[in-house]
């Protein structure tokens, strides 16, 4: 990847929306020595997201955005981004659905974690749904983002097999586990071809 230049890291902004679980993982991830990612900003839609904390301890500059009028904030979000030369997006746990516009003015790469085995379950209360439907496995998705909720190109997935006893809220704590493994091998992936 041409910005991948010598030990140069991508400058990375991880959107967030709720308690940041995913975002420590990859600024550990960020820290150690082969990463090809640096984690420079968190961009959240809400001040409310406990994930501010994380990034307040590890010192990473964050961006409270009003998503009142969302043409707005994504016009905000987009400068902030080009201001810093932010290349490389990890949505983590952003509750908020990007426009077509938005990702046509990005000149970078946004990826996204959903905790199912898609296409199945796009969307909320995956884990719900999923015990609902009696499903033997559940697990977790990275992909490229497009402007459909949950829908771009998968590249990587994890499984994890439901047990009966499952309810959501074990299932999610389960997926999440697998969630932090599998986000930095999908960076790796797409970033070193590993």
């Amino acid at each position: 990847m041409e910005k991948l230049i010598g030990n140069k890291r991508l400058k990375t902004a991880v959107f967030i929306s709720g308690k940041g679980t995913n975002l420590l993982s990859l600024i550990k991830f960020s820290n150690t020595k082969k990463s090809p990612i640096k984690i420079d900003c968190v961009i959240t839609d809400t001040s409310k997201a406990q994930g501010l904390k994380i990034s307040k301890k590890y010192n990473i500059k964050s961006k409270i955005i009003n998503y009142k009028k969302r043409n707005l904030a994504e016009k905000k979000i987009l400068y902030f981004l080009n201001k810093n030369q932010i290349y490389f997006i990890c949505l983590a746990g952003f509750m908020r659905v990007l426009t077509r516009n938005f990702i046509n003015n990005y000149k970078g790469i946004i990826l996204n974690i959903h905790p199912s085995l898609l296409p199945k379950y796009k969307g909320l209360n995956t884990h719900k749904r999923a015990i609902e439907n009696n499903e033997k496995f559940s697990g977790c998705t990275v992909h490229f983002v497009n402007s459909k909720i949950d829908s771009g190109k998968i590249i990587l997935q994890k499984k994890v097999k439901i047990a009966k006893k499952d309810n959501p809220e074990t299932l999610s704590k389960k997926v999440l586990k697998q969630e932090h493994i599998l986000y930095p091998k999908a960076i790796n992936k797409i970033l070193f071809n590993l």
